[in-house]
């Protein structure tokens, strides 16, 4: 049997269509068929099908030239033909180009696995003299299917209860097939009617004039592909609550949140009539076994869940009396805490942990359960466990102290992989605990879809420098920079996250395979996800080894300067500005009455009352680890950083003789010794490099690198937008469908707050996020920018109160439900703001994070457990109501 592909694309010359064909659920190594056409326009391609031919296929098309690809259709969600189940002469396909779609989100997990969940309906059609129309309508909710009507008898004769019943086959893309010979015409008119399965009986029409379509005079199965049906519904805004697994508290949790609370949370989320519940990142970040792995940002493994997130209560429980009350005990101690106690929970946790290995261990993984989590997730977890155990044996993450194992060795894998190989015993613990977590998240993530409330998990911009991606994979990382942000609202000197920046150009030269396994691991947990730092996939804040700070940093990459483009603007160059040039002014200033000591033992002066740092501190970094060795007085630190960075312009860490202007560069006493003149010139160049110089080049980095990432999995894609954002960011947004970040204190225009009732609908809103303080404490930390907003936001005539009332926090929070935003996500301590019964006497409690702060101790627990809140109807009421009048 053949199936003949049509589709009409124009294309240019020396460009050629292509259709490539894979096994639905199978995506990987499609067949790849050239297509023919006579006049660029009309394209025809054969597939001939093979005598083991799957029962349905997926496929997609793409424009090919010498060059390459050139594009391709959007493929998160291919178009999808099942086979005749009897042999044919021929199946002709009347193709159409889809290019991705305003409403992508519509055909998200989030959307079609949670809010509106159908069951997919597989043909299983003889195809026999008929005419197959297949059409998208993601506008579908719960409840509602879609019929096909038209002037035919065996179309209803646009009577929709007698119209034909379409079925969905593939997300959101509904069939239905006409037998030709019941037809008087070979044009048929016809409409695509939405009806419901419930007590509402009025049909909903889709938009536009009637359809017309003249079938092909060909035997067989005809399939025409035809253009998405629109209705007249309104666009779905839901509401949701953001809060790190870690703070969730129940009355059985063992001093920190995990999986087994996380149901308990989405349980409260759903009765309150909340869809969304959004978690910071959920990735085991043990390097120490300390307080400061407590940073979950700063992940080991992408792909390895914390172990600190098991939920004993789902385990078996110890057979030793002793043991089990023990562990009780130290559960009643750790629960009864404020704050969490990483050390003593996560000593406690681990273990237990082992302890249960020995008891359950060999037979949890001697099911078939284990065998498949182990099939499908070896490649990333052998490494992991191995990675583990050296870490444990060694007492380091430094690899280079681990005899032999600098490197991961893909040799090791099949002695790890085989459970009758003593090195497989000595990682099992690690295959075990891993097998357990993914077990009780994916537990966590279904039940999560049946009570249609959709997961949103958080992908880090980076990976800690020792972990193990980067002792797997160390091509695709530069350990010579630092990432981080460059100065902004949350950090008035850039953040220094020490992460490894990433080697792009290795990624893409394998299709970004790690990005896609990362991308896909996640969708087995959440139906939504936040890229963190997405400015990060644009350019990154490179910062040198050398440096602490963010101030030395530069975007990579980027178009730095050449000297003779400097000189263009008419700033004489000279490569004494890459250096800091010292005086007695500075020196004064900075130091005070400690200022002679600092020249003594600083500073080698150079003549005409100018001076160089000396070699042991004339980098951020030597002067940090002069002053952990008390060798450096701590309070020279500031002012000694201030003397380091004090220069115009960095020389590009990757490309010679080309230079970056210093962030905030006419901060420095280098700027203010300028001339007027020069100053003038150096404003033009400072203005025209981060702002308008790089955004071509930027667009174009983001959109190498975004759309296979965005197009790998069904989750919904939002991002975390903010900070230094150009101008270029949004365009790539809009392009690719993600969802923004709206946060009315950082607003993207040039006022001092955002109005919420602008926020673009495709986007995400809140008042605060995980890095800021919540909506209480920030109200009392600047009472003038407090009044500020009290009058010109909330419209409030005299002094604005202190502390916040639960009545004004009810007005913040309201009009934020109210904004256009398809999300409203709200942190829990800003929901808790609502009552004054509820909420954390002091606010300064609730904060999670403080950016500027990089050693940060990540301890905030709610302060009441989720049995408490669920007991509480008027709370529950309250938020439900406030939902429900916004129209979410």
């Amino acid at each position: 049997m053949d199936i003949i592909f049509y589709i009409e694309y124009y294309t240019a010359t020396g460009e050629q269509l292509a259709l490539h064909i894979a096994e639905t659920h199978r995506p990987y190594s499609p067949l790849h068929i050239l297509m023919t056409t006579d006049d660029n326009a009309h394209w025809q391609g054969v597939w001939h099908v093979p005598a083991q031919a799957p029962g349905a296929i997926d496929y997609y098309f793409s424009v090919e030239s010498a060059h390459g690809t050139q594009r391709r259709e959007w493929t998160t969600v291919c178009h999808r033909l099942e086979l005749p189940t009897r042999p044919q002469p021929a199946v002709h396909v009347y193709g159409r180009w889809i290019d991705v779609p305003h409403d992508t989100y519509r055909y998200s997990s989030a959307f079609t696995e949670c809010l509106h969940p159908h069951a997919l309906q597989p043909l299983h059609s003889p195809g026999d003299r008929c005419a197959r129309l297949v059409c998208r309508a993601p506008q579908l909710r719960s409840g509602q299917r879609l019929v096909l009507t038209g002037a035919e008898r065996a179309l209803g004769e646009w009577h929709p209860e007698q119209g034909l019943p379409m079925a969905e086959h593939n997300y959101c893309e509904w069939v239905a097939e006409i037998p030709i010979d019941l037809l008087t015409q070979t044009t048929i008119e016809f409409k695509f009617v939405i009806i419901h399965d419930g007590a509402d009986p009025s049909p909903i029409w889709e938009d536009g004039m009637n359809r017309t379509l003249t079938l092909a005079d060909e035997p067989g199965l005809q399939v025409y592909e035809l253009d998405q049906s629109f209705y007249p519904l309104c666009d779905e805004r839901v509401a949701g609550t953001l809060v790190p697994v870690f703070s969730l508290r129940t009355e059985g949790s063992f001093g920190v949140g995990d999986f087994g609370d996380l149901m308990a949370m989405t349980d409260l989320i759903a009765s309150t009539g909340q869809r969304v519940l959004q978690v910071l990142p959920i990735n085991d970040t043990t390097v120490t076994h300390t307080w400061t792995d407590s940073y979950p940002y700063s992940c080991i493994s992408v792909f390895a869940l914390h172990p600190q997130y098991a939920d004993l209560r789902q385990l078996p429980t110890l057979n030793d009396s002793g043991r089990r009350q023990h562990y009780a005990q130290l559960q009643r101690e750790l629960n009864a805490l404020p704050q969490i106690d990483y050390e003593r929970m996560m000593q406690a946790k681990e273990a237990y942990l082992h302890e249960l290995y020995q008891q359950e261990g060999r037979k949890a993984m001697a099911t078939d359960d284990f065998a498949r989590f182990f099939s499908d997730n070896g490649q990333w977890l052998v490494p992991y466990a191995q990675y583990c155990y050296l870490r444990d044996t060694y007492r380091t993450t430094d690899f280079a102290q681990w005899q032999g194992h600098a490197t991961w060795n893909e040799a090791d894998r099949p002695a790890l992989s085989n459970s009758r190989s003593p090195k497989y015993h000595q990682v099992a613990y690690y295959y075990y605990v891993q097998y357990i977590l993914h077990c009780q998240m994916t537990a966590a993530h279904d039940h999560a879809r049946q009570r249609g409330v959709v997961l949103k998990g958080d992908i880090p911009i980076g990976v800690h420098r020792q972990g193990c991606d980067v002792w797997m994979e160390p091509r695709y990382f530069c350990l010579d920079g630092q990432a981080g942000a460059p100065p902004d609202d949350f950090a008035v000197d850039g953040q220094n996250w020490r992460f490894p920046t990433y080697n792009w150009q290795a990624m893409l030269d394998d299709g970004c395979q790690w990005w896609n396994r990362r991308f896909t691991n996640m969708a087995y947990y959440f139906d939504a996800y936040r890229i963190d730092h997405v400015l990060g996939f644009f350019r990154i804040w490179e910062i040198p080894i050398h440096a602490v700070r963010g101030l030395l940093g530069q975007f990579a990459p980027a178009l730095a300067f050449t000297a003779e483009e400097i000189e263009s603007y008419g700033l004489h160059f000279s490569t004494a500005m890459l250096a800091p040039v010292i005086t007695d002014d500075m020196v004064d200033t900075l130091f005070g009455d400690r200022a002679e000591s600092v020249r003594h033992y600083c500073l080698d002066a150079v003549g005409n009352g100018t001076y160089t740092l000396r070699a042991d501190y004339d980098t951020e970094r030597k002067i940090a680890d002069l002053v952990e060795a008390g060798r450096c007085d701590s309070q020279l630190l500031d002012g000694l950083y201030t003397l380091v960075s004090d220069v115009l312009f960095l020389a590009d860490h990757r490309v010679a003789g080309t230079y970056h202007p210093r962030i905030l560069a006419r901060k420095t006493w280098a700027y203010r010794r300028l001339s007027d003149a020069s100053r003038r010139s150096f404003d033009r160049l400072y203005d025209d490099f981060y702002y308008h110089r790089n955004n071509g080049f930027w667009y174009g980095e983001a959109m190498k690198k975004l759309p296979p990432l965005i197009e790998a999995t069904h989750m919904l894609a939002c991002a975390e937008d903010l900070g230094m954002v150009p101008s270029c960011v949004a365009p790539v947004m809009e392009q690719l469908r993600i969802l923004s970040l709206e946060i009315q204190t950082m607003p993207k225009a040039s006022t001092r707050f955002a109005d919420v009732s602008r926020y673009p609908y495709r986007s995400v809103c809140t008042f605060s996020s995980h890095d800021m303080a919540p909506l209480r404490q920030w109200w009392d930390e600047d009472p003038l920018r407090t009044q500020d907003y009290y009058a010109s936001v909330l419209h409030h005539d005299g002094e604005a109160p202190h502390p916040m009332p639960a009545s004004l926090a009810e007005e913040v929070v309201a009009a934020h439900l109210a904004s256009p935003s398809m999300l409203c996500v709200l942190s829990l301590q800003d929901w808790l703001a609502l009552d004054d019964r509820l909420r954390l006497a002091d606010p300064n409690g609730e904060r999670i994070n403080i950016p500027a702060n990089p050693h940060h101790y990540w301890r905030y627990r709610m302060h009441i457990t989720i049995e408490q809140l669920s007991a509480d109807a008027h709370f529950s009421q309250h938020i439900s109501e406030m939902i429900e009048r916004a129209g979410r």
